[in-house]
């Protein structure tokens, strides 16, 4: 079938919840995709933060394939090998306590709300508690994820949502302070919010939420989902500011590519017991092989040593990028976690830059996002900036 044909095809019978690209992509490898006509695209999103080490790693593909041959999918009525492996090196890199496996990220932030609402009904016998959670945050799109997803035109058509949660002022202390009560149970926040506009929280906003935590009772959430596993270069945002939570939530880069996530939780936090949670997938074989195989690459390829140097050759191109251009009003991240404050339309320039062999993606209204694989070189960077300044030319 030819590109068009297949387009035509996934409009006829998927759910219209997506405005796609006009691109179907066939293949990958490396940092570059390729479409059905053939056309390389250098990626500069990875499956929106997921393919940390590229596409069609031979090792990673290996793991899966060695993986299929023994067992899929046992239930979790069973213990299995890789999830109990998976589990034992999470708490290693993570320093929390317990792990629960889950598909996805939103499942993950799902886990973690029914943590906090249990720790709150085992502290006191009620069924009242309150979640502070974050203005402009992006947690997810099922009913608990999205009540704790700070933007009302996510919201607004699924409501009423679950109750009990209020939004304080991301990176101000002083907002957060007001909101707390004798019924808040849960602090939750993005350490670097995602969708939100790439937002890196300020070291006095994370040891403030932590000591409000500790000082009144409450579990501290960190959602990593998307800033996690190496992607600001540290293994996880939050160690850039000494804080431990007391539920940590990741996916995305967890699986590079499997569907897997995980929330994990200190003693503390660990109250969950059988009859409490579920689920049919989260941790089968197949996904907790892939958790393996990508927690062994890290160790083995040292990336994040490669995300640090790169990343700094990044911010110095996108430092060139801002003083060329008057409507590039600045950039900020961290790691290969970076936003472009650009004040033309975005959809137009992502899809010019599509056209030109560049897969890019946004962050809110008015920032380019880019989370390209951890395995990026600083001529991939080049690349980049050549392709996007050549699209950019246009709006001079």
């Amino acid at each position: 079938m030819t590109k068009q044909e297949y387009i035509n095809e996934a409009e006829s019978n998927l759910l219209h919840t997506y405005n796609r690209f006009n691109l179907v992509i066939e293949k990958g490898d490396g940092v570059y995709l390729y479409d059905t006509d053939g056309k390389k695209y250098l990626d500069f999103a990875s499956g929106i933060a997921v393919f940390a080490f590229g596409y069609n790693n031979k090792e990673y593909n290996d793991a899966l394939k060695e993986q299929i041959d023994k067992i899929i999918h046992t239930s979790n009525l069973f213990y299995n090998v890789p999830a109990t492996e998976a589990a034992k090196k999470l708490t290693a890199i993570s320093g929390m306590d317990r792990v629960f496996f889950t598909n996805s990220g939103t499942e993950a932030i799902e886990g973690a709300v029914k943590t906090a609402r249990k720790y709150g009904y085992n502290r006191d016998g009620s069924n009242d508690h309150e979640i502070i959670a974050m203005k402009h945050s992006f947690h997810g799109r099922s009913m608990g994820a999205l009540s704790v997803t700070g933007n009302d035109k996510y919201q607004e058509p699924f409501k009423p949502l679950i109750g009990g949660v209020k939004f304080a002022d991301f990176n101000d202390l002083e907002s957060v302070k007001a909101l707390v009560n004798s019924k808040t149970i849960a602090i939750i926040l993005e350490p670097v919010q995602g969708e939100g506009g790439i937002y890196p929280a300020t070291k006095e906003f994370m040891e403030g939420v932590r000591k409000i935590c500790d000082d009144n009772d409450i579990l501290l959430i960190f959602d990593e989902i998307q800033c996690g596993m190496g992607r600001t270069g540290k293994m996880f945002a939050h160690d850039y500011y000494g804080v431990k939570p007391d539920v940590l939530t990741m996916a995305k880069a967890l699986g590079c590519g499997i569907p897997v996530g995980a929330f994990l939780v200190n003693e503390k936090a660990a109250v969950l017991v059988p009859g409490d949670h579920g689920t049919t997938y989260g941790g089968n074989p197949l996904a907790t092989a892939a958790v393996n195989k990508v927690l062994e690459m890290f160790e083995k390829t040292k990336v994040l040593d490669n995300v640090n140097s790169v990343s700094e050759y990044l911010e110095s191109k996108l430092d060139e990028l801002t003083d060329k251009y008057d409507f590039v009003k600045g950039h900020r991240g961290k790691g290969l976690m970076q936003g472009i404050i650009i004040d033309k339309p975005l959809g137009e320039i992502i899809t010019k830059c599509i056209e030109n062999g560049l897969i890019i993606i946004s962050a809110g209204s008015n920032v380019l996002r880019l989370v390209p694989p951890l395995i990026i070189t600083n001529e991939n960077v080049d690349e980049m900036i050549s392709i996007l300044s050549t699209v950019l030319d246009e709006y001079k």
